[in-house]
């Protein structure tokens, strides 16, 4: 066999390997993936992280407590974790509205 048919053998595996590969990919599997690389650098920054709305009892004049606190932070880490996992079942399922809908969600929830 001539040199140029190995090569053009070679390059015709490679792809077909690769668009395997992408056929098994989300369609937003990159963005979910860039966002948690972001959430992953942004560990030492005291100004990233979860964030929520203010509460309605944090309007009336009421000092948190520490257990008011730490529970609110565990509701939030929970609530951040369900809307990426939905992120990521509905990205495995092929819903690309869906996905960055909850990704969005996400987004709002975690700042960097």
């Amino acid at each position: 066999m001539s040199k140029l048919r190995i090569r053009s053998a070679l390059m015709v595996s490679a792809v077909l390997a690769l668009s395997s590969t992408w056929a098994h990919a989300g369609p937003c599997k990159a963005a979910i993936a860039e966002f948690e690389a972001a959430i992953r650098q942004s560990a030492g920054n005291p100004m990233a992280g979860l964030m929520a709305p203010q509460s309605t009892a944090a309007q009336l004049d009421r000092q948190p407590t520490v257990a008011s606190v730490k529970r609110e932070q565990a509701q939030l880490r929970s609530q951040f974790a369900a809307t990426m996992a939905r992120a990521k079942r509905l990205d495995a399922a092929g819903d690309l509205e869906g996905c960055t809908a909850a990704l969005n969600a996400a987004k709002r929830m975690y700042i960097l």
